[in-house]
C-alpha cells in the first residue's frame, strides 16, 4: 500500500501517533509521502491495540523493491569507529557525533560531488572499523547505489 493511503487509514481507524522510516536503512526523508509505499509496519495488521499506540511503517520509493526486512541505520558511534561500508553516507554521517570533520569524495574516479549523500554509499572508510575515535577528520570514498565499489 502507499504511504499516504496506509497513513489515512490508520488515522480513520484512530490512530493518530504515526511514523515512518526509510526500510533501506539509507536515511532517506519521506517528504511526499505518496512517492512511497509501505513495506513493513510495527504492529501487524489485524492485531487488537490501543489506539494511542505508535505505528512506525518501513517503507521505499515507489519503484524500489522492498528489502526481505528492514535495513537499519547504524547505532551512534560510541568511542568506536562504526564499519559503514555498504552505508548510506547521509546515515554514517547522522552516526558520528556532530562535531566530527568528514570529507567526501567520489570512489569512481569520476571526481563528481557527494550531493545528496542519502543517494551514495560508503566503500571505504578512514579511520577503519574499530579505531577509536578521539575527534580526528573522517574520510569516505563513496559511490551512488546502483554503482559497484572498486
Amino acid at each position: 500500500m502507499g504511504l499516504q493511503s496506509a497513513q489515512d487509514e490508520a488515522q480513520s481507524e484512530g490512530f493518530h501517533v504515526l511514523t515512518s522510516h526509510d526500510a533501506l536503512g539509507r536515511s532517506r526523508s519521506q517528504a511526499f509521502d505518496r512517492n512511497w509505499k509501505v513495506c513493513s509496519q510495527s504492529v501487524e495488521a489485524g492485531t487488537k491495540v490501543a489506539t494511542t499506540t505508535m505505528l512506525d511503517f518501513g517503507a521505499v520509493k515507489t519503484d524500489e523493491s522492498c528489502p526481505a526486512t528492514d535495513n537499519q541505520e547504524p547505532a551512534k558511534a560510541s568511542g568506536q569507529m562504526p564499519n559503514f561500508k555498504g552505508k548510506s553516507v547521509k546515515a554514517a554521517r547522522g552516526a558520528l557525533p556532530s562535531n566530527t570533520s568528514i570529507d567526501v569524495t567520489d570512489a569512481s574516479g569520476s571526481d563528481r560531488i557527494v550531493f545528496m549523500e542519502s543517494n551514495w554509499q560508503v566503500c571505504t572508510q578512514s579511520p577503519a572499523a574499530g579505531a577509536k575515535l578521539t575527534g580526528q577528520p573522517v574520510e569516505f570514498k563513496a559511490v551512488k547505489f546502483d554503482e559497484a565499489c572498486s
